[in-house]
């Protein structure tokens, strides 16, 4: 029997590795498609918290704790304000608002805002009525002491049990002969303007009778099928509320005078969702659609729309699910970003046809083994681009980092493994892709002119685009603000700090962060620094909400109980005699009030949210409790250097801006990755040098001119230069240098260029699209690859080597 020749036995060998190879994939494959319909079943895999974009404070990791947690307790709340001209028409209005959304099950109302809890609060904390007092009372009863200011308190109580309906009392007289109980519900009320009436909340304010609802959702915030439910909800109950007011006759006049403001958590992740499912179907389908144009125009068969789709959505998938095995769950702002994957991934199926299409005699796998190198060439560098998107320290960037990259090598390997096994038949030349092949030949090459007219010519045309890309860079401006993140509908964001301010709500934007060992000490530390606060508040107008506001230290209960006993029972002896009678203060609790008291009774529902607890999963500065001081009404922000400053020197106290902080970061590293986008551009030259010789220049220097070109772009038209532009950059020259490369190994093979073009189109539009995105950042990012990939495209061409220069196949080179 005849062995086999060598040559067929080595092609048995590698074809048998070439299906083992697939099938492996194969399994993985299936895997993934298993983890996918587990995926899209998990309400939490999906990510709209812009927090979670944002990078963490290794220094002080448990600030960012704080911010997270003041997140998430935010984030299932919903607050309503409906208001008209009349508070009869506004209560009718509520009503039917109130009804509409009782059937439904995607918003509940909340207790926590209840105009009925407030008898419960007010029972909760009668017990320790001794012991709540503010800064004002303490003041008056520690000045007391003396004869005089005790005969002054006397009078006082007097005045006020004979005329007892000058003031609403909260308790009889004698419990609280000086008033105090009132005041400190007075002080407590001033967190929120609003006040019960008629058994709704109420404000009066703006020329309107407000009722303030507040809501809690049900499920997750976050989906991505671009269900509106909450928004259609609200919706709904708007029209019923207006439909109310036009069925009385007597307040149709007024229905459209119902003004209804909203605000919460949910609504904006409702709304980023919204716009994620838009600009996904946008930008992956519009990529998709036109890759897909592409690879039919030029080559005229579905096997390779079939084969390319194939690896696009594998690729895809595979990123999906690393990326949310790796972070947990992913960003929306990730998919979007992704969405423009489908325009670079396809590259490596373009390349391979195009070649099959140009040399049909090749047997698929052997096509495919002289494609290899240059495919992995190509994979590395963009993968090397992608992966400097994650040198910013933002989780946000390097999940889109490694969703890329990833995606990029799902597709090669899908297109490395399966192409050569399930492509069958042949690719023949069509119109197009050979009118694109010859239009290589027609480009025009970039050579300084023989003629002393030419060359005047062609300096005066430098010095006019030289003029106008200085131009461009001097009015280029610099944004490193973090809200560039954010992309809310304007009506809602409106609508969220017209509704803040009215009620006074306090913002989690900046804050005091408060640690101690125990409670005990969290709560002393905060009544510190309210020391240091009060004198602020009074020059500047604003509040702040503590959590010993509603719960004194034990050490300030005893105190205070000990001060109003002895002011109180002096105040009463001083009474006693005038009527008459033997006054005996009452007795209150005996037991301190705690903190597991407060969090078990209705008194914590107002402040509950700002007691952080334990702060687990941190290496804090310092372990044990913590709690936050938030501000409330600051609206004048050079009173932030104050606010920093009240927390020098208090230990376990720390002023948090967590904007300002990161805004600061943001710039710090935008120069950082523009120094590293210039060394990045001396280490390309230098590895084309090391290549191409001389040569070199042809390959960089279009992704040079396309950078400075971008930039002046971006300058004359208004668009600020913030960290996400040096981020394009730096992928710029990743994918854009790959033109060069390609064109000086093959700068007159008309199928590399076939190959060339597509992708480059391809690209262009997969990042163009992502420049319509609704967010700041991504359309910063895709404006930027769009100047800068057209340019080089249209740079690289004119830049390759002259017509009788050595082609790749003379130096013995292998690229695709």
């Amino acid at each position: 029997m005849n062995n086999p020749a060598p040559h067929t036995r080595s092609a048995l060998t590698g074809h048998r590795l070439w299906r083992g190879a697939a099938l492996l994939w194969l399994v993985f494959v299936l895997g993934v498609a298993v983890h996918q319909w587990r995926f899209w079943q998990d309400p939490k895999a999906l990510d709209a918290n812009i927090m979670s974009l944002l990078p963490v404070d290794e220094q002080a990791p448990e600030v960012d704790l704080a911010t997270r947690r003041l997140a998430e307790q935010a984030s299932r709340q919903i607050l309503v304000m409906l208001g008209t001209p009349r508070w009869d028409d506004t209560q009718r209005a509520a009503a039917a608002w109130r009804q509409a959304l009782a059937g439904q099950g995607a918003l509940v109302e909340s207790q926590a805002l209840n105009a009925g809890a407030f008898a419960e609060t007010i029972a909760f904390y009668r017990p320790w009525r001794d012991r709540l007092l503010t800064p004002a009372q303490r003041t008056q009863l520690e000045a007391a002491q003396t004869g005089a200011r005790t005969e002054a308190l006397a009078q006082g109580a007097l005045a006020a049990l004979y005329q007892p309906a000058v003031q609403a009392r909260l308790s009889d007289w004698l419990a609280d002969p000086l008033g105090l109980w009132s005041q400190w519900w007075t002080a407590r009320a001033a967190e929120t303007r609003a006040r019960p009436r008629d058994g709704w909340l109420w404000l009066s304010t703006e020329g309107r009778e407000w009722v303030v609802l507040a809501y809690d959702i049900t499920g997750s915030a976050f989906a991505l099928d671009g269900s509106t439910a909450r928004g259609d909800a609200l919706q709904a109950a708007q029209a019923a509320a207006r439909a109310a007011l036009r069925a009385d006759p007597t307040v149709a006049a007024g229905a459209e005078d119902l003004e209804i403001l909203r605000a919460g958590v949910p609504l904006h992740a409702e709304a980023a969702a919204t716009q994620a499912n838009r600009e996904i179907n946008t930008i992956g389908w519009g990529s998709l659609a036109a890759v897909l144009l592409l690879v039919w125009l030029a080559f005229r068969s579905p096997r390779p729309i079939v084969l390319v789709a194939l690896s696009l959505g594998i690729g895809c998938a595979v990123a999906l699910s690393v990326t949310a095995w790796v972070f947990g769950s992913v960003h929306l702002l990730t998919l979007i970003f992704g969405a423009s994957l489908v325009g670079v991934a396809e590259d490596y199926g373009i390349h391979y046809y195009s070649s099959r299409q140009s040399q049909p005699q090749v047997v698929p796998q052997a096509l495919m083994r002289r494609l290899l190198p240059g495919l992995l060439l190509a994979l590395t560098t963009s993968v090397l681009a992608y992966l400097a998107l994650g040198l910013a320290p933002f989780p946000g960037l390097r999940q889109m980092a490694l969703f890329s990259s990833v995606g990029l090598a799902a597709a090669m390997l899908t297109t490395v493994c399966w192409f050569p096994l399930l492509d069958r038949g042949t690719v023949r030349p069509n119109r197009f892709a050979q009118a694109v092949g010859a239009s290589l030949g027609r480009w025009p090459r970039l050579a300084w002119p023989a003629r002393p007219r030419q060359a005047y010519r062609v300096w005066i045309a430098c010095l006019l685009l030289a003029a106008l890309g200085l131009t461009g860079l001097l009015r280029l401006q610099v944004n490193d603000d973090v809200r560039q993140l954010q992309s809310s509908p304007p009506e809602l964001m409106q609508s969220q700090i017209r509704l803040a301010r009215l009620l006074g709500v306090a913002s989690p934007a900046q804050f005091y962060l408060v640690q101690g060992a125990n409670v005990e000490q969290v709560l002393q530390r905060e009544e510190a620094l309210k020391a240091r606060l009060e004198p602020l508040t009074r020059r500047h107008g604003f509040g702040y909400s503590a959590l010993s506001d509603w719960l004194p230290s034990l050490s300030r209960q005893r105190s205070d109980a000990a001060l109003t006993a002895a002011v109180e029972t002096r105040v009463l002896a001083t009474i006693g005699p005038a009527l008459g009678e033997s006054l005996r203060r009452p007795a209150f609790a005996n037991e301190p009030l705690t903190l597991e008291r407060w969090l078990d009774g209705p008194g914590s529902a107002a402040a509950r949210t700002l007691w952080l607890g334990e702060l687990r999963g941190v290496q804090a500065t310092s372990s044990g409790s913590a709690s936050v001081v938030l501000l409330r009404g600051l609206h004048d922000t050079t009173v932030l250097p104050a606010l920093a400053a009240a927390a020098e020197g208090l230990e376990g106290v720390r002023w948090v801006d967590k904007a300002g902080d990161i805004s600061q970061l943001l710039g710090r590293y935008r120069l950082a990755m523009g120094l590293l986008l210039l060394l990045a551009h001396a280490a390309v030259f230098a590895a084309l040098a090391w290549r191409f010789g001389r040569q070199a220049w042809r390959g960089w220097l279009p992704t040079a001119l396309a950078s400075v070109a971008t930039l002046a772009l971006l300058g004359l038209l208004g668009q600020p230069l913030q960290l996400f532009n040096m981020l394009a950059l730096l992928l710029l020259l990743g994918v854009g240098v790959d033109y060069g490369i390609f064109l000086l190994e093959h700068p007159n093979d008309g199928s590399a260029w076939l190959a060339v073009s597509l992708g480059a189109t391809s690209t262009w539009l997969a990042f163009g699209l992502l420049g319509l995105s609704s967010t700041p950042a991504l359309r910063a990012f895709g404006l930027t690859l769009m100047f800068g990939l057209a340019i080089v495209g249209l740079l690289a061409p004119c830049l390759r080597p002259p017509a009788g220069a050595p082609t790749d196949a003379a130096r013995g080179g292998a690229a695709p």
